[in-house]
C-alpha cells in the first residue's frame, strides 16, 4: 500500500502548473481565480468521490486505472473544455469552433449564452443525480440505514417498480410548474432526458456487468460500468461550470481550475478505495448519497432561484461529516460491546 502523500502528488503538481499557467493568462487575479475554482471543485465533488470509491471497490486494479487516467481526461478536457462550447454551441446555433473563437474573442457574449442555457443544463443534471440519489435508497435490499425514520421507509417503497423515475419526474415536474411557459417546456423536457439518460446508462452497465449474488444491483468494470461513471461525473460538473462563469468569463481558467479540482477529486477516490474506508466508517456511502441528493435539489431549484455555490458545498460537506461522525460513534459502541 502506498503512502497517504503520494496519492495527492500528481494532483499537487498539476494544481502548480495551473496557477502559473493562469497567471500568465490573467495575471495575478487570473492565479487567485484558478486557486478558487479548485478548492470549489474539490469541495462541492468530494461526495463525488465517496461514490466512486464505492463502484470502484467491486473493479479490478486494470480497471481502476483506466477509470482514473482516462476517465481524468475525459473529466478535464471533455466536462471541462468541450461541453461548455458544446453548449453554446446548440444554445446559440454556432459551430463548437465558432464558440470556441467567442470564447477566446468575446468571453462576455460567450458567457451570457452560457447563461441562457443555465435552466436546462440545471434540469438534465439535477435529474440524473436524482435519480442516482433515490436508486440507492429506494434499494429493496438495503439493509442498513444511517437517518433510520427516513431511509427505512424509502427502503419499503423499493417494491414499487420504477419508483424511483416516478418520484424525479415528480419533483421535476414540481419545480417546472414554478417557472415561465417557454421555459418551462424546456426545463421539464431537460429533465426527462436527464432520467433516459441515466436509465440508458445504468442498463449498459448492468447488461455489460450484473448483479451480486445477494441481488443487490453492482456496477461491474467493463465499457458499461465506466461510461455510467463519466455520466455521474459530468452531472456533478455540470453547475460548477456554470456557476464558474460568476467568477470569470475566461474558459481556460475555468478549465485549470475544475480540471485541478477533479485531479483532487480523483486522488480523494483512489485514497478511498485502497484504504477502505468505506468499509470502516459505514455510514460515510450514506452522507454522500444524501449529499447528492441535496445537490439535486439545489441544481433543480437554481433554475429558479439563485442559491450561491457556498451554500451547496457547505451544505455537502455538512451531510458528509455528520455521516462520518455516526459512523465513528458506531464503530465505538460496537467496540465497547
Amino acid at each position: 500500500m502506498q503512502s497517504q502523500p503520494s496519492y495527492f502528488r500528481s494532483s499537487f503538481l498539476f494544481c502548480a502548473f495551473a496557477v502559473i499557467a493562469a497567471y500568465f493568462i490573467g495575471g495575478i487575479q487570473g492565479a487567485v481565480t484558478e486557486a478558487f475554482l479548485t478548492v470549489l471543485e474539490t469541495s462541492l465533488s468530494f461526495d463525488n468521490a465517496v461514490v466512486n470509491a464505492a463502484v470502484l471497490n467491486n473493479w479490478n486494479e486494470v480497471w481502476r486505472r483506466r477509470f482514473l487516467v482516462w476517465g481524468m481526461l475525459i473529466a478535464v478536457f471533455g466536462m471541462r473544455l468541450v461541453f461548455p462550447l458544446l453548449i453554446v454551441g446548440l444554445a446559440g446555433g454556432i459551430s463548437p469552433l465558432s464558440a470556441l473563437e467567442m470564447a477566446i474573442n468575446a468571453p462576455d457574449d460567450y458567457g451570457r449564452i452560457l447563461a441562457l442555457a443555465h435552466h436546462q443544463i440545471a434540469a438534465f443534471g439535477g435529474a440524473f443525480l436524482m435519480m442516482v440519489f433515490f436508486k440507492f435508497f429506494v434499494d429493496r435490499h438495503k439493509t442498513e440505514h444511517w437517518l433510520h425514520a427516513i431511509e427505512a421507509p424509502l427502503t419499503r417503497i423499493g417494491k414499487m417498480e420504477a419508483i424511483e423515475a416516478a418520484l424525479t419526474l415528480s419533483v421535476v415536474m414540481l419545480v417546472g410548474g414554478l417557472l415561465d411557459g417557454a421555459v418551462r417546456g424546456e426545463f421539464v423536457s431537460a429533465g426527462v432526458w436527464g432520467v433516459v439518460v441515466y436509465i440508458l446508462a445504468k442498463g449498459l452497465a448492468a447488461l455489460l456487468g450484473g448483479e451480486d449474488a445477494g441481488g443487490q444491483h453492482v456496477v461491474r468494470q467493463g465499457i458499461g460500468g465506466f461510461l455510467y461513471l463519466e455520466l455521474l461525473d459530468a452531472s456533478f460538473s455540470f453547475d460548477g461550470v456554470v456557476g464558474a462563469f460568476a467568477l470569470t468569463n475566461n474558459l481556460f481558467i475555468i478549465t485549470l481550475g475544475l480540471g485541478a479540482g477533479a485531479m483532487f477529486v480523483r486522488s480523494f477516490t483512489l485514497l478511498l478505495v485502497e484504504r477502505g474506508t468505506l468499509g470502516t466508517y459505514r455510514y460515510l456511502e450514506h452522507g454522500a448519497f444524501w449529499a447528492i441528493g441535496a445537490l439535486a435539489v439545489i441544481m433543480l431549484a437554481g433554475a429558479r432561484f439563485h442559491i450561491p455555490e457556498a451554500v451547496t458545498g457547505l451544505l455537502g460537506a455538512a451531510l458528509i461529516a455528520l455521516s462520518l461522525g455516526s459512523s465513528i460513534l458506531s464503530n465505538r459502541r460496537d467496540a465497547a460491546k
